[in-house]
């Protein structure tokens, strides 16, 4: 089959049962790993990159060539470079100064126009806080009015988690014959989280993972807004795209066991992701530790581990 473009490569990652290393680990059950760190730009954000540019364009709210903006920590500005460059519009991706430099250059690699945003003060590279991504939000909002951009927005647009619930959640489902019982995931955005949750409403339990010592949204303070797990856990108190979305819980993982079990992915299965993907690794072995002992928890391979290597994550691994 030949494809007219690299967006139609966009979707059907494999999924994978990560059975030794649930043995190595000892507890009952199984976790399967959907595989979207091989999808065009390295990460399942390509999902919803395509989805809200196809849907901005269909309504009629995106115009031919005009300017997409986008604050991103770098996922979502690389699935929306590829989709921006593919469709024929500018896009200019507005980023923390904290985030690996690697994501950058991929982006720009791609014909994006990248604007680093300083972190605050006290602000440590490799850690993005909310008070960072409110920066980068600040400065987004400016570029938007002063481009007469559209501004593809995936903590509010609806592509983004109905990209998920209509991809992801199917995919998973069929892949797996049913048998998924629970499901975690790293809250950013939130939309994958609420698109598959949505979708498996009364079949499946559907737990957000956040960063220890940020698990706001499952009512904790925020003792420890900075973290090394990018792209999420920004102690932002509410997330549109999870408002009534029914969740069985939240799982809080530590910057520590992120990168301990991204570490023994990639050694154990062969699967080289990022910390993010650590943190839902380790998050899922926590549910079958307790919740759910003895289930089939199904998590999501968020990223790739080449967005990292300037980071801790590999050192000394």
């Amino acid at each position: 089959m030949v494809m007219a473009s690299v967006l139609e490569a966009i979707g059907q990652t494999p999924l994978v049962a990560l059975d030794r290393l649930v043995a190595r680990e000892g507890v009952t059950g199984r976790i399967l790993c959907k595989l979207d760190y091989l999808l065009p730009g390295f990460s399942k954000k390509d999902r919803a990159a395509k989805a809200i540019v196809e849907a901005a364009r269909a309504d009629g709210s995106l115009a031919p060539g005009q300017v997409v903006v986008e604050l991103t920590s770098g996922n979502m500005g690389t699935g929306l470079a590829i989709v921006c460059g593919v469709l024929g519009h500018p896009f200019v991706a507005v980023m923390s100064a904290g985030n690996s430099p690697e994501r950058a250059r991929m982006m720009a690699a791609l014909g994006a126009e990248v604007v680093l945003v300083p972190q605050g003060t006290g602000g440590v590279p490799g850690q993005v806080s909310g008070a960072d991504l409110a920066r980068v939000e600040e400065e987004a909002q400016r570029l938007t009015r002063q481009r007469g951009a559209f501004r593809a927005d995936q903590f509010h647009h609806p592509g983004n988690p109905a990209a998920h619930e209509q991809g992801t959640a199917a995919e998973l489902w069929a892949q797996s014959g049913g048998a998924i019982t629970a499901f975690c995931d790293f809250a950013g955005s939130g939309g994958t989280l609420a698109g598959v949750a949505r979708a498996f409403a009364g079949q499946v339990r559907c737990y957000g993972v956040e960063p220890e010592g940020a698990a706001v949204l499952a009512g904790h303070a925020a003792t420890q807004p900075a973290h090394p797990i990018q792209g999420g856990g920004y102690a932002m108190a509410a997330l549109a795209h999870l408002a009534g979305v029914p969740l069985a819980g939240f799982v809080s993982v530590s910057g520590d066991q992120a990168r301990q079990a991204a570490r023994l992915l990639a050694r154990r299965e062969g699967i080289f992701a990022g910390y993010s993907t650590g943190a839902n690794l380790a998050a899922g072995l926590a549910l079958l530790r307790g919740p759910e002992r003895g289930g089939t928890v199904a998590i999501i391979a968020c990223d790739s581990g080449l967005k990292y290597l300037s980071t801790d994550l590999w050192e000394s691994s």
